[in-house]
């Protein structure tokens, strides 16, 4: 039996124990011979009322009998649990809730409450359950960092920091999108998932884009700036990154990352988590259906493999298949994720992910539209969202792709810990498709040329890094020193029909062939690239903590290697000319970035913070027209702002302002189509609101607001303005214009709510608005994109409501766009008739899931 004391003054309570175990909780317990139960007891006062604590820096069981004596709760917890723990301490007034989440904070634990009851469990990793607090809504202020979150309220985050953070003790913006977001908005893709964040417009080249959010030919944007992504810590190049199906949380970390991460834009990055094996059983099958014939079917199972839990594992899949809005262009896929975690001791862990994506239709239309039909009425009015300009016969686009990952943790002691992440992907992407051109004056007639490439890639990623935990007097130190590496490999085979062929806009005629023959047509050229991009960084970071105040300071060193080799041949103009060495570009290149940066949290849950920080980014794929790499871009951010966790509620608010300057900005050569122009120095400004909250345990709420201004603030150079035909009428000076593409203004709100049980049980419903403002359709800022707003709902029943035997029975139907209102995203040029993208029309899903 075991042995069981009070450490403070009070009558012997009955011990509560909850062992919720995880790779970083195991060590507590999986060596432990026997429960040792610690109950903290004392005189009872309410959760509500603030108090000043005095707790110094020291072991966590020193630290909660304080807390106790000071409080007035009993805490009840296995000794073996807190067995060698320590706690940053507190000072200051406070609610005990308060008090306790920062006594807490970095250890591994999270509490429930009932009554005047404290009850300490362990994280788990995968599965976030909330304290318990009678009366009230669930709420959980130490949530899993790499975990779904809770309901729609994410508090800590592993991606901000690569530490177990809060959000308010981070001194920029991190916006985390929770699991059940995701399901609830029905997002069939990352790009979905982002649409209700601030600061991003993921939906920039219209939404046919189920890939990459760094590989996606700059459809998602962060602050005026290109994202890249990262799944699970490495950045990534894999299309199928995008996959919903195999993600646990989206998070995007707003302004410059590159103390962290390495090679980024000051804009940002989006980090995404992939599913892992949890402590808590998973079983899942779901089947889907949706309009342009959409079929899908998901399944999610992870178990126990050995009796101990010390093994586990985790397997899931996708498999799907639909047509578009656009004629001619279907989507589908199939892919699986299996993963194993294995507990090798109490100190040591490591996790084994694998996966493998084939997707024979991208679903992605990349011919683009005329201005004429789409921004201005034409003679036949507005372009159809069906319309293909394109041609049947030349409309591939394919991926295949495989993925091996490993995650390992090992602790030397409570203050010391090792982890090193390791991915591999391999991927081969095909496509054959034609590019838009001209429209000639007579308002019909859209020249095209063609385009067939196939490119295998191969990308190492390594991130290993030593995070220790120390105290100097009252500053409590989380350490982080790390290196990683980084190559990616690329073999591009492209090849040209340049012999122009037309459509008419108005009645499409189909049936022309691109010949890619270098001996059977007259106008074809032909390269292969071969490029090697190497990254090696090394990084450390201090978060210094001194009562309420948190220091983070962080810095990198960064090198970099670009080699490439072309070899090119061509058959123009009767003229043939052989495959040669027609370029060689090698850019190395270093750089160091850093960041500073500070958050004061109050008592009453306000934190105000203040930040600086530094990016670096090669401009790897961007060519001017005399065939030079561009100088990588250099930028730097100031952010100032507030956080707001409301006390004693599932609510958190957050308000941003920044300005951030690159150097360097690539934008599209409207005079020569396919390359870029230095734009020079590229300011954007903005503000960015956010609220997220679980209002009860059946109303949950997402809402942002965006403000971004970004232009040009120094360049020599001009830009053509043109008519709606791509006719120059002038020249303007670059200085001063705004980036095509983005919008200024941007407001969204998603709710979910489920009716009371005597009124609807079983039963919900959510409504979702998003507004995005005006964008240019060029340089120049010829024309204008219209500002749009969208309207989404749903609905969703719990069959458990109509009998127990239909327990774990869901379904769900999603309608983006309501009202199936014809929008432009955006277009990037007005050149040649201009490049425009349609917006996704109305969009129905359908979803019934099963869990056991």
């Amino acid at each position: 039996m075991p042995l069981r004391r009070n450490v403070s003054v009070g009558a012997d309570r009955k011990i509560i124990a909850a062992i919720l175990m995880t790779s970083s909780a195991l060590a507590s317990v999986a060596g432990a011979s026997g429960a040792f139960a610690q109950t903290v007891v004392s005189s009872a006062m309410t959760a509500d009322q603030s108090k000043s604590f005095s707790i110094p820096t020291g072991s966590l069981a020193k630290a909660l009998t304080s807390f106790g004596a000071q409080s007035g709760k009993q805490v009840s917890v296995e000794t073996a649990v807190i067995q060698g723990l320590s706690s940053p301490g507190i000072a200051g007034r406070m609610t005990a809730q308060q008090a306790l989440t920062q006594l807490l904070a970095g250890t591994g634990l999270t509490y429930r409450l009932s009554g005047n009851v404290v009850t300490l469990v362990k994280i788990s990793a995968n599965i976030t359950l909330g304290p318990v607090r009678v009366g009230g809504t669930a709420f959980d202020p130490h949530q899993a960092a790499i975990g779904p979150g809770n309901g729609y309220v994410a508090t800590y985050t592993d991606a901000g920091t690569k530490t177990d953070t809060p959000l308010w003790e981070i001194p920029n913006s991190v916006y985390v999108i929770t699991k059940q977001e995701i399901q609830d908005q029905q997002a069939q893709n990352i790009q979905e998932a982002l649409r209700y964040m601030p600061g991003v417009y993921s939906e920039k080249t219209g939404t046919g884009n189920n890939g990459n959010a760094g590989t996606s030919g700059g459809g998602f944007m962060q602050r005026g700036f290109r994202s890249t992504q990262y799944v699970d810590g490495i950045q990534s190049n894999s299309r199928s990154a995008g996959e919903t199906a195999f993600v646990e949380r989206v998070e995007a970390l707003n302004g410059p990352a590159s103390v962290m991460y390495g090679q980024t834009g000051p804009g940002g990055i989006i980090a995404t988590r992939l599913k892992q094996p949890t402590e808590t059983p998973i079983r899942n099958v779901s089947v889907g259906f949706g309009n342009w014939g959409r079929y899908e079917a998901t399944f999610d199972v992870s178990d126990k493999i050995t009796k101990s839990g010390n093994l586990k594992y985790r397997i899931a899949g996708i498999g799907v298949t639909q047509g578009t809005q656009t004629d001619y262009v279907n989507y589908k896929r199939v892919g699986v994720l299996p993963s194993i975690k294995w507990d090798i001791d109490n100190k040591t862990s490591i996790t084994l992910l694998g996966s493998y994506m084939y997707t024979p239709d991208n679903g992605f239309y990349g011919t683009g539209y005329p201005l004429i039909g789409t921004l201005i009425r034409g003679k036949g009015g507005y372009l159809p969202r069906s319309r293909f300009l394109g041609e049947p016969g030349a409309n591939e686009f394919n991926s295949s792709e495989a993925r091996f990952e490993y995650q390992f943790s090992h602790k030397f002691n409570k203050h010391l810990e090792f982890q090193q992440t390791f991915m591999y992907e391999n991927s081969t992407t095909k496509y054959n498709s034609l590019s838009g051109g001209n429209l000639d004056s007579d308002g019909s007639t859209f020249e095209r040329t063609g385009n067939k490439a196939s490119q295998p890639d191969r990308t190492i990623g390594l991130d290993s890094k030593i995070i220790s935990h120390i105290s100097t007097g009252p500053v409590s130190h989380t350490l982080v020193a790390g290196m990683d590496f980084r190559q990616v490999k690329v073999e591009q085979n492209i090849y040209y029909d340049l012999s122009a062929s037309s459509i008419d806009i108005w009645n499409p005629q189909y049936g022309w062939s691109p010949n890619y023959s270098l001996s059977g047509s007259d106008m074809v050229t032909n390269s292969d690239a071969f490029q090697t991009l190497s990254q090696k960084g090394i990084y450390f970071q201090d978060q210094m903590k001194f009562h309420r105040l948190t220091v983070t300071l962080g810095g990198r060193q960064d090198w970099y290697g670009y080699d490439m080799s072309v070899y090119g041949a061509r058959h123009i103009g009767g003229t043939y000319v052989a495959p040669h060495l027609s370029a060689v570009q090698k850019e190395p290149a270093s750089a160091f970035t850093w960041r500073a940066g500070f958050t004061y949290n109050f008592d009453f849950g306000l934190t105000p913070y203040f930040s600086y920080a530094t990016s670096f980014m090669p401009q790897v794929g961007y060519f001017s027209a005399d065939g030079k790499l561009f100088k990588p871009n250099q930028g730097d951010q100031f952010e100032a702002g507030l956080k707001y966790l409301i006390p004693h509620s599932d609510i958190f608010l957050t308000a941003a302002a920044y300005h951030i300057k690159e150097d360097h900005y690539a934008i599209t050569d409207t005079v020569n189509p396919g390359y870029q122009v230095d734009a020079g120095t590229v300011v954007s400004k903005g503000v960015e609101l956010s609220a997220h909250a679980n209002i009860t345990k059946d109303l949950h709420l997402t809402a942002s607001y965006s403000f971004n201004d970004t232009r040009v603030a120094k360049s020599d150079t001009t830009e053509s303005q043109r008519d709606i035909y791509g006719n120059v009428i002038g020249e303007v000076s670059e200085k001063g214009k705004y980036i095509s593409g983005l919008p200024r203004n941007m407001v969204n709100m998603f709710i979910d709510y489920a009716p009371p049980a005597r009124i609807l049980y079983g039963f919900g419903v959510n409504f979702g608005v998003r507004y995005v403002g005006m964008t240019y359709a060029d340089n120049a800022n010829s024309f204008k994109a219209p500002a749009y707003t969208l309207f989404d709902v749903g609905a969703h029943y719990d069959f458990s409501a109509l009998t127990p035997t239909l327990t774990g029975l869901k379904a769900q139907l999603a309608i983006s766009n309501l009202a199936n209102k014809r929008y432009v995203t955006s277009c990037s040029s007005a050149s040649g008739g201009g490049a425009c993208y349609y917006g996704q029309g109305q969009r129905i899903y359908g979803n019934l899931s099963y869990s056991w």
